[in-house]
């Protein structure tokens, strides 16, 4: 695999797993730039085998990977609910989809929902639309999504190019709990880092 290490370029495939549709973004970090590669969905909605929505989970996420080569995988973290079993299929396909990561060494970095809201608009309780309006705004992008899973996968990716991998890093097993209640200035960030917003 190639090694970009070397020079400032990053590639970051976000995930944000389900077991009904899987959204997926890859973002670039080209010195202080960040753009959009593309996004999408995994529709796993006519699949009623759990098996074979896990295997079909494996095989995209490792498709993405062969593809574009990502550098670093940020995924979102399962929220826990009063649904137990949700939450076990959810656990499932999360792991499915790191699994995939980790049979190509790419380290891997997890961020609650939580954390990823507050990264992107300032607002732990920010909906969907809400995060995904700003990362139009911070990717400078026009397309419009069948499915908010897409933007919350880039959202992840954009969080970790943000934050740096502060919630947990599989790679160096080690955790470290971002600060619930920072709330990052966005008109400073833009002021301090004009070059790391995308142009039209």
């Amino acid at each position: 695999m190639e090694n970009k290490a070397a020079n400032s370029e990053k590639i970051i495939l976000g995930i944000d797993p389900g077991t009904m549709v899987m959204g997926y973004g890859l973002i670039k970090e080209e010195g202080k730039k960040m753009e959009l590669i593309r996004m999408g969905v995994l529709n796993l909605k006519k699949l009623e085998n759990q098996a074979l929505k896990l295997k079909k989970i494996f095989e995209r996420v490792l498709e993405l990977v062969n593809e574009y080569h990502p550098d670093e995988l940020a995924i979102e973290a399962p929220f826990f609910g009063k649904n137990v079993q949700s939450m076990l299929k959810l656990g499932r396909a999360q792991g499915v989809a790191m699994a995939a990561a980790l049979y190509r060494d790419i380290p891997i970095f997890e961020y609650s929902p939580k954390t990823i809201k507050q990264t992107i608009t300032g607002n732990g309780n920010a909906s969907k639309e809400q995060v995904a309006k700003m990362l139009k705004f911070i990717l400078k992008f026009e397309e419009h999504p069948d499915f908010f899973d897409a933007t919350d996968a880039v959202a992840a990716a954009v969080c970790h190019s943000i934050d740096k991998g502060k919630d947990v890093n599989y790679t160096k097993h080690t955790t470290q709990k971002a600060k619930a209640a920072r709330k990052p200035d966005w008109s400073k960030f833009i002021a301090e880092n004009p070059d790391r917003i995308a142009k039209k």
